[in-house]
């Protein structure tokens, strides 16, 4: 136990080649059968669907952020405010990071589009986050390979609560900016990123720290912190919802192991947050075939359930099965939620996979 919980999770450490040498970095993972006709249909995209969808977040953005300025100065700016910045957050960062894959659009301007106004609204820069993304869905929750591991074993519960709001995120984020405005790359940026995509990494900065100065100035003309509520603080104060998706993605599953259905989690849920999250509740999914486009995940779900494990009930329930999966791991770091455990050891029995005999027995 002790050792596990020493594990050094960033990419630049002894973890990484660890994981080399155990065979886990770009390595094959395991994929359920689904046809190739049927798989063909499942990858079309779409213009349609897209932009009906990001339309109709804009209308929401719209209505809700008139309702938010109508209630500016009274009480009843609080859940309005938290309304207009859940809408913006969660719809932001989840449809960042499908256009990220180029997916939800046929038209690849229309993807490079969106996916460069959400990093805006986000404050994370797209150049980085796309070379970050590669990644994790190359090595996914493989220690020492990963860069988006939500939450190292065992847990920190004081980080798991800045992220709510980003907290821990804020000072980052502009330093982040602040710095690639200027040229500098950090050690890690420099193993992800190509030298090629540099110089969009720091006109990216550059541009951001150029429009939102404009934004602050327009703060001080109006002498109202209105214009920073509407964009910028959103992807802040209206992170929560954002967070607790987030952490139903991965967290008390498997790590260092190539098959999606021990590290990636499915649940259902309403088609409220079904829209908001970009239909991302199909997460493990989306990790097995990231190429096919959001409005499809539902129908792929139905091709390959039988061979998954059970998806949660709920998002409640997922996060009820996420918290108390970070709860056992405070004092066991290898806590794995049972359900994923038992579909584990009956792949191992049943021998269905080949690459266990690489990695070793999840059991």
């Amino acid at each position: 136990m002790s050792e596990i919980s020493k594990r050094d999770y960033s990419i630049l450490g002894p973890e990484r080649e660890k994981a080399i040498a155990k065979g886990l970095v770009s390595a094959e993972w395991y994929k359920c059968p689904v046809p190739r006709k049927r798989m063909k249909e499942l990858m079309v995209r779409r213009n349609g669907p897209a932009l009906r969808d990001t339309l109709l977040w804009f209308i929401f953005l719209a209505v809700t952020g008139y309702l938010a300025y109508l209630s500016w100065g009274t009480w009843w700016a609080i859940p309005a405010f938290a309304l207009y910045g859940v809408i913006y957050s969660t719809s932001a960062v989840s449809k960042w990071h499908e256009s990220c894959h180029g997916t939800p659009f046929r038209t690849s301007w229309m993807n490079e589009a969106l996916y460069q106004l959400c990093s805006f609204l986000i404050l994370i820069q797209a150049t980085n986050y796309r070379w970050s993304h590669v990644r994790h869905h190359t090595d996914t929750i493989i220690v020492g390979s990963d860069p988006e591991i939500m939450e190292p074993r065992p847990p920190m519960w004081s980080r798991l609560i800045k992220m709510i709001f980003r907290f821990g995120d804020i000072f980052g984020t502009f330093k982040s900016l602040f710095r690639h405005a200027f040229g500098r790359l950090t050690n890690t940026e420099k193993e992800l990123i190509p030298p090629s995509d540099f110089r969009s990494l720091f006109w990216e900065a550059r541009i951001f720290i150029l429009v939102y100065a404009a934004i602050i100035g327009l703060c001080f003309y109006t002498q109202s912190l209105l214009p920073l509520m509407f964009v910028g603080l959103p992807a802040f104060y209206g992170f929560f919802l954002m967070t607790a998706l987030n952490s139903t993605q991965h967290l008390g599953l498997y790590e260092d192991m190539l098959d999606h259905r021990l590290c990636v989690r499915t649940f259902y849920t309403n088609p409220i947050i079904r829209f908001l999250y970009t239909n991302m509740n199909y997460h493990m999914e989306h990790h097995m075939f990231p190429m096919v486009p959001y409005y499809n995940l539902p129908a792929l779900h139905q091709e390959i359930k039988e061979d998954c494990p059970a998806a949660a009930s709920s998002f409640t329930a997922a996060l009820r099965e996420t918290v108390a999966a970070l709860w056992h791991a405070r004092k066991d770091p290898t806590y794995v939620v049972p359900k994923y455990r038992i579909f584990a050891e009956n792949i191992a029995q049943s021998h269905s996979t080949n690459h266990y005999a690489r990695v070793g027995d999840p059991s």
